[in-house]
């Protein structure tokens, strides 16, 4: 699709007339017309306007004319998983996992590496061919070459070392330490909890990355535990199989 036509869609997807999404990003109704008919394009500022306000890459409002790709993980980035700067805006440099707010959280290789494996390999890969794949492909990306440059120097691991320690002090029947936390966006571990009144709520961001992990039970046959954390907030469950019977165990302020 063209430029002419992204943005014609963008402004119906959201039920706005011109005037209306000339208002959003501060221009005149003429300007959005012109867009609209191919006469003009919206220059640079205003391109970061439009994907901040609807949530959409500059690379798709210009009729996505490159391939993006986390250059931290390398894979193939769609608006939906892309990272975002603290001041929310989208990094188009980064996925959601490797880049959460403007925060890189992975500072070793081989930690990513193993992360990926296990999804490489439902998709078809053995561990050897990921394994290979992986390290033959993520020193050619622009953070790991940059890395001395972009690095926190160990901030964030000193983070994740701080919560794991305050989650294992928890003292959870059942459930086995913590030894390590992953990056997780909201969207695939916002569970549904129904409350003691019998009302469902979900208690994360879906666009938000936290930190945290799987774990199997120490009794026999028992659910998994599921562990997510950030600045703000330690929280604990259980599920079963695919995420049924979700019930909350623990939602502790920080």
């Amino acid at each position: 699709m063209e430029t002419k036509d992204i943005l014609r869609e963008l402004r119906e997807k959201h039920n706005l007339t011109q005037d209306q999404m000339a208002e959003r990003v501060m221009v005149t109704r003429q300007a959005v017309s012109r867009w609209e008919n191919g006469e003009t394009q919206p220059n640079t500022e205003t391109l970061k306007i439009l994907s901040r306000e609807f949530d959409v890459s500059i690379n798709t409002l210009l009729g996505s004319p490159r391939q993006l790709i986390c250059q931290c993980c390398g894979m193939p980035l769609g608006d939906e998983i892309i990272g975002r700067n603290k001041d929310g805006s989208l990094n188009e440099d980064y996925c959601k996992w490797c880049y959460a707010d403007g925060t890189y959280t992975y500072s070793d290789m081989d930690d990513l590496i193993r992360v990926c494996i296990p999804n490489m390999v439902k998709e078809g890969f053995t561990e050897e061919q990921a394994r290979t794949y992986m390290e033959q492909m993520l020193p050619k990306l622009d953070y790991w070459k940059r890395y001395e440059e972009l690095s926190d120097h160990g901030q964030f691991e000193a983070f994740k070392k701080q919560l794991i320690g305050e989650i294992n002090d928890l003292h959870i029947d059942g459930m086995p330490k913590v030894e390590t936390l992953n990056a997780l966006v909201g969207k695939y571990v916002n569970l549904e909890y129904r409350l003691p009144s019998g009302i469902k709520v979900k208690f994360l961001d879906d666009r938000t990355t936290y930190l945290g992990n799987q774990l199997e039970s120490t009794f026999a046959e028992g659910p998994c535990f599921g562990v997510l954390a950030n600045m703000e907030f330690i929280m604990v469950c259980t599920y079963e199989e695919n995420g049924e019977n979700p019930e909350l165990i623990l939602y502790k302020k920080r």
